[in-house]
């Protein structure tokens, strides 16, 4: 991790200080962030794992420039996020893969790339890239009611690859899908990753989901959300990730530190057999 202002600027993909956010509501100000101090470096995979309200979406919004921070600074690749935004610095995946139905696959994939006036023959070239490496070549004529929920997941993830950002923004894409596509997904995911290099700042409510995916785990406490915990994974991106993985005692010794960083209690011998 970085330590000084030009290695910042240089090798960190996100720097939060002091991040704070309060909204204002009917019932009065609702803070949802304090505090929160963050860097993530380029390339690095990070999940933010909390109780449902805790603020992880907030801090991904901020992050995206969808909304500002009340208190405290963010940069993204040493610029502000509306600067990373204009600048296509990073790409966006929400639970919902938001595809528009009229459009096939191919075009899906498209659309960020025909709105900023990527010509016709190169554009077509990245669809052809993204498709392949999402393993969906095949279905690149299809509607998105012809595919699965996974399908799906996997356009959306390519269209927020599209242009090739230095940042991706997670927001629970797997949240709907059924356990063992959703699993299929996490491998596919880790792979896309690993090839496009880009950081990914990944919110989830799935502890194995977080621990099987990231470098580190963010853990947020309930609301106003702050940092209690960051938990190392140290399985490294050379090592592929798949079921065999999930078998491991060293992926159940992580799955259990984040759980006691989750809930701020060790867990016991009878909950360990118990799982």
């Amino acid at each position: 991790m970085s330590t000084t202002t030009e290695e910042t600027s240089s090798e960190a993909a996100v720097v939060a200080t002091g991040i704070g956010k309060t909204f204002d509501t009917r019932d009065g100000e609702v803070q949802a962030l304090t505090g929160v101090d963050l860097e993530i470096t380029a390339g690095e995979f990070v999940s933010l794992i909390g109780p449902s309200g805790c603020g992880k979406s907030t801090l991904m919004r901020l992050i995206a420039d969808l909304d500002s921070p009340t208190e405290g600074t963010l940069e993204v690749f040493g610029k502000s996020p509306a600067q990373a935004r204009r600048d296509q610095d990073y790409g966006i995946a929400f639970q919902q893969a938001g595809l528009l139905p009229w459009r096939t696959v191919g075009a899906n994939i498209g659309v960020p790339l025909e709105l900023h006036g990527v010509a016709r023959p190169d554009r077509e070239k990245r669809v052809a890239e993204l498709a392949e490496l999402v393993g969906l070549t095949d279905f690149i004529d299809r509607y998105p009611d012809q595919l699965s929920g996974g399908m799906q997941q996997r356009v959306a993830i390519a269209r927020s690859l599209a242009e090739q950002p230095r940042l991706l923004l997670m927001d629970e894409p797997f949240g709907a899908l059924d356990e063992m596509t959703r699993e299929r997904m996490q491998a596919e995911l880790a792979r896309i990753v690993g090839e496009s290099g880009a950081a990914v700042v990944f919110v989830t409510h799935s502890i194995p989901e977080a621990v099987f995916l990231s470098d580190r785990v963010v853990v947020l406490s309930a609301r106003p959300g702050r940092i209690t915990g960051v938990v190392d994974i140290g399985i490294g991106r050379d090592v592929h990730r798949d079921e065999a993985l999930r078998e491991t005692a060293g992926f159940f010794e992580k799955v259990t530190e984040v759980r006691e960083a989750l809930h701020g209690t060790p867990v016991t011998a009878a909950a360990r057999e118990a799982r």
